[in-house]
């Protein structure tokens, strides 16, 4: 098993642990690894994406940590409020389309909105607009649609 495996297993376990969401210091995870911080820092922007469901928190210095939540319908805010908040000034196409398959899996969203949202920020819809502007676009887009969605 690869390290990176390793360490998303881990976090994924105290995740499970915790109902979703964990608070971790990234020296003290490392050293109880066996790796370096920059390997949690590599699997953590990997693996632990708003596209991919989590939203992360960190706060850097001697006390520091990365506190890691899984987005579900348990939270006081609603999911779609927290991915939107998360989300970047850019998305890929890639990226969108696992973001919305995530939210589907998770009956964020119906699969009925995910396609929706999905055919709505595709670059088949952006046919018109230059390749350049596109990214920024359907993040835009998707952070808007998202919003009326949690109203």
């Amino acid at each position: 098993m690869r390290i990176s495996d390793i360490i998303a297993a881990y976090i994924e376990e105290r995740l499970n642990e915790a109902d979703g969401s964990a608070e971790l210091q990234r020296n003290l995870l490392a050293d109880e690894i066996g790796c370096v911080p920059s390997q949690i820092n590599y699997v953590l922007s990997s693996r632990f994406t708003p596209a991919q469901g989590y939203l992360i928190e960190s706060r850097r210095g001697g006390g520091g940590y990365i506190r890691i939540t899984r987005v579900s319908r348990a939270a006081n805010v609603s999911p779609l409020v927290q991915l939107t908040a998360a989300l970047g000034d850019t998305l890929e196409a890639g990226q969108a389309q696992l973001l919305l398959e995530r939210l589907a899996e998770r009956d964020i969203l119906s699969v009925k909105e995910a396609r929706l949202l999905l055919a709505a920020t595709s670059d088949k819809s952006f046919g018109d607009v230059p390749p350049e502007y596109r990214d920024r676009l359907r993040a835009t887009m998707l952070k808007r649609l998202l919003t009326a969605i949690s109203i």
